[in-house]
Order: structure tokens, then C-alpha cells, then sequence
């Protein structure tokens, strides 16, 4: 049979185009294998503060945290990830997809459980969230302040108390700052005394749900607002008052039902545009570290995400504020950012 000249290089051709596909491939490969090795290090934040809260002095069983299927991989305190360069996961430290990832994103609330993901461009200016402020609006839900006045709205997570809290009320008391302070069942029975002062000081506090479980699996309204009223009812116990109807999903967790639940029980849902790894308090971010994320980060409308059990925030709080103030931020409460947001 004759051979054709092209017929003996083509061969040769498809091993060197193998060869450069295959490389090709395994660059990528190594390129994702880093950066899965960069998210290891952010993965156990909500089983770190389970453990902290069940190991607190004095807890009886039913005070303990609910640990639901998933958490012990949750995403609530960890780092901002994105897909690409500007397409969101849906989760906060979900490991990044590898280059190729057949994944779509039809709808940005999807039907299922998605963690809140965030999405950085250049400093100063505003994350993209898993949706818009727009969409998020129409569940009565919040990450970002609309507006580009330079407010920020400080939340502090609070699920046990280890010592710390103190001197971050005293550094909000000395720059004048207002926070909200989302609280879980076991904070509200352990530290009724700095509930109380935070009350005193004008900050506001706001439902963690009562044993912080994935609120995502919860699809019943009656089990779902029990966990919501039992913090209710124990705020009134302690203050006196009635608690502000600000909720902030545990784990960062949620779902389009979930956010419709809490909607149809009055409540608004604050997630958050700027946060970082303060959770684990066995390894604490430096001063250093801390003060490069929060300040590069921070933007028009942030609503910042710290923990009161952080070592590192009670140490720099009072220093960070004036950071801040210097950049020409000043700061705000949640109840005049719902005021000033556009209706939908």
C-alpha cells in the first residue's frame, strides 16, 4: 500500500500534541493542587467554635451546638474564595473548582443549601456577593450598604464568651462605634451581664438561632422560628427588652426557603462583606495579618463580620478603628442601613 509523506509525520504530530495537552493539563493541575492547598488552611471554622462553645464551663446538654451533617467542612468564617477571577462559589471556603469545572450558575439563589461566598476586585471597592444587593433585597437580606458614603456597620458572631468581648466593648465605647452582636442561645445564658452592657452602650443584638444547627436543613416554619423564638425569649429574660429582628444564618448557610421563612417571620438577614479567618482560637492571625486584610478590604458599605472570641480583635480593635477612621470611614447600625436601602 502506498504511504503518503503526511501519513509518516502524523505520528509524530499527535504524540507532540499529547505531549503538549498533557502538560498543559498538568499545569493546571499543580496550579489548583496549590491553591486546594492554600483553602486547607481556612475549613474548620464552625466545628472550632462548637467545640469552644460545648467545652465552655457550665454547659448542660441541651445547651450544646447542634453539630448537623456538613458543618464539620462549614464555610461560615473563612475566607472569601471566587470562582475564576469574578464568578462566585457558593461557598466562603469551598475549595476552588480546577480550571475546567463543568459548573454553571443558572440562578444566583439556587433552590439547594449554598454558603455565602464573596468575590474581591480592586481594593476599596465593593465585593460581588453570591447575588446582588437587588436579589437579595427581595428576602429582605443584606450584605453591602448601597451608596458609596464611606460607612461601615460592624457585626461581631457570638457563640461562647472566652474573655474577650470586654475590651472589645470598650474599644467601640471609646470611638463612639455602634455594632450589632449576633448571639446564640448559650452566650445569651453564660454572659448575661455583657448582654446586658451591650444593650446599655446602644449596640444592638441579634438572633444566631438558639443552638446554631444548618438552618439550610431545617424546611419546617415551626422548627425553624423555635430556633429563632428561643433566643427571643431568653433576650427578654436577660434585658428585659425585645430582641431586634436581625438574623444572621450560623454557618453562613442558607437557601431561597430559608430566606423566605425568616422574611415571612419578620426578620431581616444580614450576611457580610468582609470578614476573615479570627475564628480558631488556637491559631490566632497576627497583628500584622489582621490589619492587612481589614484594611485593604474595607469599603463603602461594608458590613464587617469579626468574632468576639478573637484574641487578635480584642487587641487591635481600638487600633483598627482608627485605622479606619483615618482612611475617612466612620461607622453606622444596621437599623438606619435598612432605612437608607432603595426599596425593591
Amino acid at each position: 500500500m502506498k504511504t503518503y509523506p503526511f501519513q509518516k509525520i502524523l505520528p509524530v504530530f499527535l504524540l507532540l500534541a499529547m505531549a503538549f495537552f498533557a502538560g498543559r493539563g498538568f499545569a493546571e493541575f499543580l496550579e489548583n493542587l496549590q491553591r486546594i492547598q492554600e483553602q486547607t488552611n481556612i475549613m474548620m471554622s464552625a466545628s472550632h467554635e462548637s467545640q469552644g462553645i460545648t467545652q465552655s464551663q457550665g454547659i448542660t446538654q441541651s445547651q450544646r451546638i447542634t453539630q448537623s451533617q456538613g458543618i464539620t467542612q462549614s464555610q461560615e468564617h473563612q475566607e472569601e474564595q471566587s470562582l475564576g477571577k469574578t464568578q462566585l462559589t457558593s461557598g466562603v471556603a469551598t475549595l476552588q473548582p480546577l480550571a475546567n469545572w463543568p459548573f454553571t450558575l443558572d440562578s444566583p439563589l439556587l433552590p439547594g443549601t449554598e454558603n455565602w461566598g464573596l468575590g474581591f476586585g480592586t481594593a476599596g471597592t465593593k465585593p460581588t456577593g453570591n447575588a446582588t444587593p437587588e436579589e437579595m433585597k427581595t428576602y429582605n437580606a443584606y450584605y453591602v450598604a448601597p451608596g458609596e458614603e464611606k460607612r461601615i456597620y460592624l457585626t461581631f458572631d457570638c457563640g461562647y464568651e472566652n474573655g474577650n468581648t470586654q475590651a472589645i466593648l470598650d474599644a467601640l465605647k471609646k470611638h463612639h462605634a455602634t455594632a450589632t452582636f449576633f448571639v446564640v442561645g448559650h452566650f445569651l445564658e453564660s454572659a448575661p451581664e455583657l448582654v446586658k452592657r451591650m444593650v446599655a452602650e446602644g449596640h444592638a443584638v441579634g438572633d444566631h438561632t438558639y443552638h446554631h444547627p444548618d438552618m439550610s436543613k431545617i424546611s419546617d416554619l415551626a422548627t425553624f422560628q423555635k430556633e429563632m423564638d428561643d433566643v427571643r425569649t431568653k433576650f427578654l429574660e436577660v434585658t428585659g427588652q425585645e430582641m431586634p429582628m436581625y438574623y444572621r444564618p450560623p454557618q453562613g448557610k442558607y437557601n431561597k426557603e430559608n430566606l423566605q421563612m425568616a422574611k415571612d417571620l419578620g426578620y431581616a438577614t444580614f450576611f457580610w462583606s468582609l470578614a476573615y479567618v479570627d475564628w480558631n482560637v488556637n491559631n490566632q492571625p497576627t497583628h500584622e495579618e489582621a490589619f492587612s486584610k481589614l484594611t485593604s478590604r474595607i469599603h463603602p458599605g461594608a458590613i464587617v463580620l469579626l468574632h468576639n472570641t478573637s484574641k487578635t480583635n480584642a487587641e487591635i480593635l481600638d487600633e483598627l478603628l482608627s485605622k479606619w477612621e483615618e482612611m475617612g470611614y466612620s461607622f453606622g447600625n444596621l437599623e438606619e442601613m435598612i432605612k437608607e436601602a432603595p426599596a425593591t
